[in-house]
């Protein structure tokens, strides 16, 4: 009896060998999936659907065969304080692996307390770890018209936040756009189609990493 108990766990053990590797396998390659929480200049605002940088993610996904799945729920006009609300949600919803946030311009535009947004910013960072995402930041400037001071404690506050949390940060989404005015829309504001391959150059290198890890 013993001599056959050894036989049948001699025979199951290739079985459970194959089957653990495959679950590996499977956990390692299982598909990501991307949420962008974002405001109008993620949320394709006065552009034709798929022009805008996140379908252009979503195509470079696919032409480099990578197994992710994006989630665009920017929403325009949102502040740091509508995306901490609607969150919680969000994650719930989609269980992303990848989480990025793109919010803060609207804060500044209307000149709201840079302290607040940070705080927001960081509320979202903490829940988006807490179901198991990784996070992106993606950082913004204000135009010079809104007062030095109060452009460069915005500005800074993105560095400063990503330092202390530890989260990658794209510094400026605009980077290339922000001073070719031939790349907005007539309100100065939203950029052209045109322009979004380059947001997406600002975006891509601090993203594919993430896109890498297990």
């Amino acid at each position: 009896m013993v001599f056959l108990k050894k036989i049948r766990e001699a025979l199951w053990l290739p079985v459970v060998a194959l089957f653990l590797f495959s679950a590996a396998a499977n956990a390692y390659s299982a598909p990501k999936t991307i949420l962008v929480v974002g405001d109008s200049l993620s949320a394709e605002y006065g552009l034709a659907r798929g022009a805008g940088w996140v379908a252009l993610l979503e195509q470079k996904l696919q032409a480099q065969k990578i197994d992710a799945r994006i989630v665009n729920a920017s929403v325009s006009g949102e502040t740091t304080s509508g995306g901490r609300t609607r969150l919680p949600a969000l994650l719930s919803k989609h269980q992303p692996s990848i989480v990025v946030i793109e919010l803060g311009a609207n804060d500044g535009l209307r000149g709201l307390p840079v302290p607040a947004a940070e705080a927001n910013l960081r509320a979202m960072v903490k829940d988006a770890r807490g179901a198991g995402a990784q996070v992106l930041l993606v950082g913004m400037r204000m135009p010079p018209n809104y007062g030095r001071d109060y452009a460069d404690k915005f500005f800074a506050m993105f560095g400063l936040l990503s330092k202390d949390v530890k989260a990658p940060l794209a510094p400026f989404m605009l980077d290339g756009v922000a001073d070719k005015s031939e790349l907005f829309q007539p309100d100065r504001l939203h950029p052209l189609a045109a322009a979004h391959p380059i947001i997406l150059g600002n975006i891509w290198p601090h993203l594919q990493p993430l896109l890498k890890a297990k």
